[in-house]
Protein backbone atom coordinates (compact mmCIF):
# COMPACT_ATOMS: atom_id res chain seq x y z
CA UNK A 1 0.00 0.00 0.00
CA UNK A 2 1.50 3.69 -0.69
CA UNK A 3 0.08 6.58 -0.71
CA UNK A 4 -0.55 9.41 -3.58
CA UNK A 5 -1.51 12.94 -3.82
CA UNK A 6 -1.28 13.67 0.27
CA UNK A 7 -2.03 17.16 1.25
CA UNK A 8 1.03 19.19 2.38
CA UNK A 9 -0.36 18.87 6.34
CA UNK A 10 -0.33 15.27 5.48
CA UNK A 11 2.38 12.14 5.21
CA UNK A 12 3.13 8.49 5.66
CA UNK A 13 3.84 8.17 9.06
CA UNK A 14 7.73 7.11 10.54
CA UNK A 15 8.96 5.36 13.36
CA UNK A 16 10.07 8.16 15.30
CA UNK A 17 6.57 9.62 15.56
CA UNK A 18 5.62 7.09 18.14
CA UNK A 19 7.01 9.23 21.19
CA UNK A 20 5.27 12.41 19.72
CA UNK A 21 2.16 10.43 19.61
CA UNK A 22 2.46 8.27 22.89
CA UNK A 23 3.02 12.17 24.32
CA UNK A 24 -0.84 13.27 23.54
CA UNK A 25 -2.52 9.94 23.03
CA UNK A 26 -3.91 9.73 26.75
CA UNK A 27 -4.95 13.31 26.96
CA UNK A 28 -6.96 13.26 23.72
CA UNK A 29 -8.69 10.48 24.70
CA UNK A 30 -8.93 11.55 28.57
CA UNK A 31 -8.48 8.09 29.88
CA UNK A 32 -4.88 5.60 29.23
CA UNK A 33 -5.48 4.07 26.30
CA UNK A 34 -1.88 4.01 24.67
CA UNK A 35 -1.34 0.27 26.17
CA UNK A 36 -3.62 -0.35 22.74
CA UNK A 37 -1.01 1.04 20.79
CA UNK A 38 2.38 -0.52 21.45
CA UNK A 39 5.40 1.04 19.35
CA UNK A 40 5.65 -2.03 17.19
CA UNK A 41 2.70 -0.51 14.83
CA UNK A 42 5.11 2.53 14.04
CA UNK A 43 8.11 0.28 13.62
CA UNK A 44 6.43 -2.30 11.38
CA UNK A 45 3.34 -0.79 9.74
CA UNK A 46 4.64 3.24 9.52
CA UNK A 47 4.10 3.18 5.62
CA UNK A 48 0.90 2.32 5.75
CA UNK A 49 -0.18 4.70 8.42
CA UNK A 50 -0.25 8.78 8.29
CA UNK A 51 0.74 11.71 10.55
CA UNK A 52 -0.63 15.05 10.29
CA UNK A 53 1.25 18.25 11.19
CA UNK A 54 0.60 21.86 11.39
CA UNK A 55 3.81 23.77 10.81
CA UNK A 56 4.14 27.57 12.44
CA UNK A 57 6.83 29.68 13.95
CA UNK A 58 9.32 27.19 13.30
CA UNK A 59 7.48 24.64 15.29
CA UNK A 60 5.73 21.20 14.22
CA UNK A 61 2.43 20.28 16.17
CA UNK A 62 1.15 16.71 15.98
CA UNK A 63 -2.91 17.17 14.58
CA UNK A 64 -3.49 13.53 14.13
CA UNK A 65 -2.89 10.09 12.89
CA UNK A 66 -4.05 7.17 11.50
CA UNK A 67 -2.67 3.74 11.90
CA UNK A 68 -3.54 0.69 9.56
CA UNK A 69 -2.20 -1.85 7.49
CA UNK A 70 -2.48 -4.19 4.66
CA UNK A 71 -3.61 -7.64 6.32
CA UNK A 72 -0.92 -9.90 5.74
CA UNK A 73 -3.48 -13.28 5.97
CA UNK A 74 -6.65 -11.25 4.18
CA UNK A 75 -5.43 -10.34 0.56
CA UNK A 76 -8.41 -8.60 -0.05
CA UNK A 77 -8.89 -6.60 3.26
CA UNK A 78 -7.09 -3.50 5.03
CA UNK A 79 -7.45 -2.88 8.70
CA UNK A 80 -7.67 0.64 10.95
CA UNK A 81 -6.05 -0.04 13.89
CA UNK A 82 -6.46 3.09 15.48
CA UNK A 83 -7.30 7.19 14.45
CA UNK A 84 -6.36 9.98 16.78
CA UNK A 85 -7.82 13.63 15.94
CA UNK A 86 -6.47 17.02 18.38
CA UNK A 87 -9.58 17.72 20.56
CA UNK A 88 -9.19 21.02 18.56
CA UNK A 89 -9.58 19.72 15.18
CA UNK A 90 -12.63 17.14 16.10
CA UNK A 91 -15.56 18.17 13.66
CA UNK A 92 -13.09 19.47 11.06
CA UNK A 93 -13.35 16.52 8.76
CA UNK A 94 -9.83 15.84 9.76
CA UNK A 95 -10.50 12.08 10.85
CA UNK A 96 -12.67 11.47 7.42
CA UNK A 97 -10.05 12.77 5.56
CA UNK A 98 -7.70 10.37 7.12
CA UNK A 99 -9.88 7.51 6.33
CA UNK A 100 -10.50 8.31 2.27
CA UNK A 101 -6.95 8.42 2.01
CA UNK A 102 -6.08 5.54 3.63
CA UNK A 103 -9.17 3.92 1.47
CA UNK A 104 -7.33 5.44 -1.64
CA UNK A 105 -4.14 3.68 -0.77
CA UNK A 106 -6.06 -0.21 0.11
CA UNK A 107 -7.92 0.14 -3.37
CA UNK A 108 -5.00 0.88 -5.06
CA UNK A 109 -3.18 -1.75 -3.65
CA UNK A 110 -6.20 -4.17 -4.58
CA UNK A 111 -7.82 -4.56 -1.10
CA UNK A 112 -11.71 -4.29 -1.17
CA UNK A 113 -12.50 -3.94 2.42
CA UNK A 114 -11.16 -2.24 5.65
CA UNK A 115 -12.26 -3.68 9.21
CA UNK A 116 -12.13 -1.95 13.04
CA UNK A 117 -13.17 -2.35 16.15
CA UNK A 118 -13.34 -0.27 19.45
CA UNK A 119 -14.41 -0.79 22.49
CA UNK A 120 -18.08 -0.55 23.59
CA UNK A 121 -18.36 2.59 25.31
CA UNK A 122 -16.58 4.14 22.59
CA UNK A 123 -19.84 5.85 21.47
CA UNK A 124 -18.11 8.53 19.45
CA UNK A 125 -16.00 6.02 17.76
CA UNK A 126 -19.00 4.18 17.06
CA UNK A 127 -21.16 7.07 15.88
CA UNK A 128 -18.19 8.00 13.60
CA UNK A 129 -17.58 4.51 11.71
CA UNK A 130 -21.61 4.56 10.60
CA UNK A 131 -21.06 8.04 9.23
CA UNK A 132 -18.05 6.80 7.39
CA UNK A 133 -20.33 3.99 6.16
CA UNK A 134 -18.87 0.67 8.03
CA UNK A 135 -21.33 -1.88 9.08
CA UNK A 136 -21.29 -1.76 12.66
CA UNK A 137 -21.88 -5.07 14.79
CA UNK A 138 -23.25 -5.39 18.39
CA UNK A 139 -20.81 -5.70 21.01
CA UNK A 140 -18.53 -8.93 20.64
CA UNK A 141 -18.67 -11.02 23.82
CA UNK A 142 -14.86 -11.85 24.45
CA UNK A 143 -13.28 -10.35 21.19
CA UNK A 144 -10.10 -9.96 22.67
CA UNK A 145 -10.25 -12.57 25.52
CA UNK A 146 -12.30 -12.88 28.83
CA UNK A 147 -14.05 -9.72 29.27
CA UNK A 148 -12.70 -7.45 26.74
CA UNK A 149 -15.50 -7.15 24.31
CA UNK A 150 -15.43 -5.00 20.97
CA UNK A 151 -17.63 -3.89 18.43
CA UNK A 152 -16.21 -4.57 14.73
CA UNK A 153 -16.63 -2.37 11.65
CA UNK A 154 -16.21 -3.30 8.32
CA UNK A 155 -17.05 -1.87 4.98
CA UNK A 156 -16.62 -2.63 1.44
CA UNK A 157 -14.18 0.04 -0.55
Amino acid sequence: MRFHDLPDSVRPARPRDYDAIAAVVDSWWGRPILDSLPRLFLDHFHDTSLVVERRAAGTTDLRGFLIGFASPTQPLEAYIHFIGIAPSERGSGLGRRLYELFFAAARTAGRTAVSAVTAPVNHASIAFHAAMGFSVSEPVTGYNGPGHDLVTFRRSI
